[in-house]
């Protein structure tokens, strides 16, 4: 699949990771946006909608299982990939059930985010 007009959405309240995850996907070609929170990427989604959002789930205010129910509710399915540095089995089941292509563990493996966001947006294509 040819990534270089893919366009990737990070939500992340952590500056660091937004950075790191920005430099990541432009190295592999991919366009992308951040944003500092989950409110911030569903007022943006109103305007235009990115091929794949990588979302972090423990932000304040409105968390990545917030954004993931509100999404759905407005109709929009996006390929999503979750990143998060708080794993438990229920959280895990919960972004899955709600629509998570893949649901990887910070510190993110730079490769398997890479081949989540290729496979998540694939999934949605086919």
């Amino acid at each position: 699949m040819n990534n270089t007009r893919l366009l990737v959405a990070v939500v992340d309240d952590e500056e660091a990771v937004r950075i790191a995850l920005r430099r990541l996907l432009r190295s592999a070609s991919l366009r992308v946006e951040t944003f500092s929170s989950g409110a911030e990427f569903l007022e943006s989604v109103k305007e235009h909608q990115p091929d794949c959002v990588v979302l972090d789930l423990h932000m304040p205010q409105v968390g990545g299982l917030a954004v993931q129910a509100r999404l759905a509710e407005a109709g929009i399915r996006l390929p999503t990939v979750v990143i998060t540095g708080h794993d438990t089995d229920e959280i895990r089941e919960r972004a899955l059930a709600g629509g998570a292509a893949a649901y990887l563990r910070k510190p993110v493996d730079d490769q398997a985010l890479l081949d989540a966001i290729t496979n998540a947006v694939r999934k949605v294509r086919s």
